[in-house]
């Protein structure tokens, strides 16, 4: 196998140390120049349907824009990598420069993801994950995912006001220093994916409309501007072109797609999807894709999709921990023990009930799906840092009750995600931050603020402004004083009774859930073959009487957790975890 890779695109530049050819869609203009530091732009020759194109010779590192008719100088809209921000001159990179170590490496099932979700900034760039690596290695995990990347305009920001999907952010490093990492990540038998936004761009640094206005669409809109148009052919490659390149020229093992509830030709996905089935049964390596939808439709899970984040689990877990009941935590606020059932059987709670937040009807049947097209968590960014004051679920709910509901998660055949620091018991925020120039920061400000002036909670309240410094230094997880070692030893105790009898063995959809008390569950899944794993949570803080439950103990948090439930009783704040060996 090559040990350099690279994705040869239909757009942008194409590196050939015998000549690049550079191709740009601007239906809006007549004429289009290409421009190189230190040379005179050149005239683009047209083609079909508003694309220029021009083959000439480029070293690799060359800087290069497009200037257009009226004066406009614009970055490449599939530049792969920016000198001067989003702002600035496009980079001409040699994709296949990088020579791999590791340019074989087939990938790993997707029953065995133990994700570990983590802001490259708070790691101190891409080389700041690879020094994680082995800890996280060590700790369990075997997936790291990235939050977005792509080139956003400033020195920090959460990732999803990328505005040139292609182009990673250079305040992370250098496109070597990523792939480096994903290099260094498959030595160590680790997975390593990419969070991408696909639904929007950003405010700032956003070309498109300059040269290409039909992206966009003028009779949807979304939370954070108008839609893009996924009707148009030359979108969809766009983003198609986009999936394939991070999965072939940077080798990572996977993708997880922000909002596509936003996208409004939901085709596309799977039209997608199809195209990285082809490139995995080509390459012969295991790529996963993952879903944020917060429709709750299976019918992507039942094609070519791996899986869903399932924000349903989270809810159900935070009530019971928390007993917030504001905004869509009201939808679990009843018969909470029955839902976090329902999230352990089926993953969606909700499939096509009324959603009393939303006032309609929410999501469809999933109890066919195989556990593992559900990506579970107790915490994530979204769910953090979109809180006034990013408050950790550590921060908000007793330590033995995040432990109780840690082994729930972990012990679950479901697929685990931990939140970058929950390994450590970090209290420490995560909020949101950018770093825009004004007035789009005053905007921000004030946007912010006005967000979370509506509940009581926080009124009068002043919330962290989210361009100062602080805030994104505030957001750097540092482990907790004087439970960050216990609650290490427990992750990795847990992680590797997942790994030696959970992850190795495969579970049908058939499971059998019920509530057993006010915030107590008990679930039974069962293997291809022929075991049987029982797990029984109480999330209240009093012991519960329940039916009793025999057999091999693989797990109790509490310490005598086990023997109470065989006599039955459930202690508080406890989980219980027993497998039965195929008969």
């Amino acid at each position: 196998m090559s040990e350099a890779f690279q994705r040869r695109l239909s757009l942008g530049a194409t590196y050939d140390p015998t000549g690049t050819t550079f191709r740009f869609w601007a239906p809006a203009h007549p004429e289009v120049r290409l421009e190189i530091e230190g040379r005179d732009p050149k005239l683009m020759k047209p083609a079909a349907d508003g694309w220029f194109e021009l083959t000439l010779d480029a070293p690799a590192g060359a800087r290069y824009r497009y200037h257009l008719p009226n004066g406009l100088t614009v970055p490449d809209p599939a530049s792969r990598f920016q000198d001067g921000d989003v702002h600035g001159w496009s980079v001409l990179v040699d994709p296949r420069a990088y020579v791999w170590r590791t340019p074989e490496w087939p990938g790993r099932p997707w029953r065995e993801a133990v994700i570990y979700e983590l802001h490259v900034g708070c790691f101190g760039g891409f080389a700041g994950v690879k020094r994680a690596l082995p800890l996280l290695a060590k700790l369990g995990v075997t997936a790291i995912q990235l939050m977005p990347i792509a080139d956003f305009p400033g020195e920090r920001n959460w990732g999803y006001d990328g505005v040139l999907p292609y182009a990673l952010d250079a305040a992370y490093g250098t496109p070597e220093e990523l792939k480096d990492l994903v290099d260094s990540a498959h030595e160590l038998n680790l997975m390593i994916m990419l969070d991408v936004v696909y639904n929007h761009f950003g405010p700032d640094g956003n070309y498109i409309g300059a040269y290409a206005p039909p992206v966009f669409r003028d009779d949807v809109e979304t939370p954070w501007g108008g839609a893009i148009d996924f009707r148009l052919p030359e979108v969809r490659a766009y983003f198609t072109e986009n999936v394939l390149y991070w999965l072939v020229e940077y080798r990572f093992d996977g993708l997880r797609f922000d909002a596509v509830h936003a996208i409004s030709e939901s085709d596309w996905i799977d039209e997608m999807a199809a195209a990285v089935r082809a490139v995995e049964a080509s390459e012969g390596r295991q790529i996963h894709l993952v879903l944020e939808n917060e429709r709750n439709e299976e019918s992507h899970l039942a094609g070519d999709v791996d899986a869903q984040w399932n924000d349903d689990f989270h809810h159900v877990i935070h009530v019971l921990l928390t007993g917030e009941r504001e905004g869509y935590y009201a939808d679990y606020a009843e018969d909470t023990a029955g839902k976090l059932a329902r999230a352990f059987a089926d993953g969606f709670v909700y499939q096509g009930e009324m959603s009393p937040n939303l006032g309609e009807p929410r999501g469809t049947n999933s109890g066919h799906l195989p556990p593992y097209a559900f990506v579970s968590f107790l915490q994530n960014h979204d769910q953090i840092g979109n809180r006034a004051f990013g408050d950790r679920l550590t921060s908000l709910a007793p330590p033995a009750g995040v432990e109780a509901a840690t082994a729930a998660l972990l012990l679950s055949p479901q697929i685990p995600m931990i939140f970058m620091g929950e390994e450590v018991a970090s209290e420490t925020p995560f909020l949101f931050f950018t770093d825009h120039e004004e007035p789009l920061a005053q905007a921000v400000r004030d946007g912010r603020r006005k967000e979370f002036a509506k509940f009581a909670a926080f009124a009068g309240a002043e919330i962290p402004d989210p361009n100062a410094i602080s805030t994104f230094e505030a957001s750097i997880p540092e482990p907790h004083p004087t439970r960050a070692e216990a609650r290490t030893a427990l992750f990795q105790k847990l992680l590797a009774v997942r790994a030696a009898e959970i992850s190795s063995r495969t579970a049908l959809p058939d499971v059998a859930a019920e509530a057993i008390g006010p915030k107590a569950a008990k679930a039974t899944w069962r293997f291809e073959d022929g075991a049987r794993l029982t797990l029984a949570t109480n999330l209240a803080d009093q012991t519960i009487d329940v039916a009793p439950v025999e057999g091999p103990v693989l797990f109790e948090s509490p310490t005598g957790a086990a023997d109470r439930l065989r006599a039955g009783a459930l202690p508080g704040f406890s989980t219980v975890a027993i497998l039965e060996p195929a008969a």
